[in-house]
């Protein structure tokens, strides 16, 4: 077996697939905040089974790990069937997906009879206003509805992502903690990155992930370290008294790029290599011109020999990118 090695000696063993670039909440972070957001045509997109023979040709160079993502994936028609296919691809030994959970109680029960094993839920905070706020919807109890969904369901490894935003977010550390202690969660805070498709991250926006595990260590005491040596994860990883996971992903102040073992799949099938890349290779060209799994293949390869060393450039700055989130797939 082929694996994917970059010029830096990163061994990629995880796939990030979109699956759309819909979604059913309009974060300030993520979309304007009015306007119509340009969204792909259907036929853009690409089709569940284009999907499936692009994780098999990269199960085949070492990917192990799928995430689902998107947009939001829940709001993409058959999804549980899509997951089905994934989940039954030779080498592929783990699928997960990252969700806003606004339609977790209805796919919850499926979704783990399709074959995921793991689920993100994306919730930045726990007031009812502030989330309307963030997300310009008030489906907060439709998304703590959709959490517990998925606990019935008999997930067992729930991770909850939350945003890290000066300003937004000290007040919601200790409350965000409890809620993932007292319902056996996990829980990681994201640092703010510039995914500045419509302009509004600034620096002064970043809550770091020191300060984050200050307001932690105040209310709780010390928290042990727990992230496993040889870890790819970007996690900085604690328990707090009593056991609970929580993580801390630096990604602005102190990067992870050394350890980045991810490569990514648009929902209109292109694949980047960074977050911050701004080259992409058409895979879905090739897929509707007939093109072999030999040179599918070569094109994964392709793109990960193309790897810069961190944010996608070589001297460790943020590149800039034209496109967001719901764009590339979180």
């Amino acid at each position: 077996m082929t694996e994917l090695i970059d010029p830096f000696g990163r061994r990629h063993t995880d796939l990030r697939v979109s699956v759309t670039d819909r979604c059913n909440l309009r974060c300030f972070y993520c979309m304007p905040p009015q306007g119509v957001v340009p969204f792909r045509p259907h036929e853009d997109i690409l089709r569940f089974e284009e999907i499936q023979r692009l994780v098999r040709v990269a199960a085949g160079l070492g990917i192990r790990q799928v995430r689902l993502t998107g947009g939001e994936p829940l709001v993409r028609r058959g999804i549980c069937r899509l997951v089905a296919l994934v989940a039954g691809v030779e080498g592929i030994d783990d699928v997960a997906m990252t969700t806003n959970g606004v339609l977790l109680s209805r796919f919850a029960e499926p979704l783990k009879e399709a074959g995921l094993h793991r689920l993100n839920v994306s919730l930045d905070t726990l007031d009812r206003s502030g989330f309307r706020q963030i997300t310009r919807h008030d489906e907060l109890p439709r998304v703590l509805a959709g959490i517990d969904a998925a606990r019935s369901a008999g997930f067992r490894r729930i991770k909850l992502n939350a945003l890290a935003i000066r300003g937004q977010t000290e007040q919601q550390i200790v409350p965000l903690a409890e809620f993932a202690r007292t319902r056996g969660l996990q829980l990681r805070f994201i640092e703010f990155m510039p995914m500045d498709g419509h302009g509004q991250w600034t620096a002064d926006r970043v809550l770091p992930g020191e300060e984050i595990l200050r307001i932690l260590s105040d209310h709780y005491g010390p928290l042990r370290p727990r992230t496993p040596e040889g870890s790819t994860a970007p996690a900085r990883r604690y328990l707090l008294p009593g056991g609970t996971p929580i993580g801390v992903i630096p990604s602005v102040t102190e990067p992870f790029c050394g350890l980045c073992s991810r490569l990514r799949l648009t929902a209109e099938g292109q694949v980047q290599n960074c977050l911050f890349s701004t080259k992409r290779w058409d895979a879905r060209a090739l897929l509707r011109a007939g093109a072999s799994d030999r040179q599918l293949a070569q094109m994964i390869r392709d793109c990960v020999r193309a790897k810069r060393r961190s944010h996608g450039t070589d001297d460790g700055d943020f590149a800039a990118t034209k496109w967001s989130m719901h764009q590339i797939g979180g």
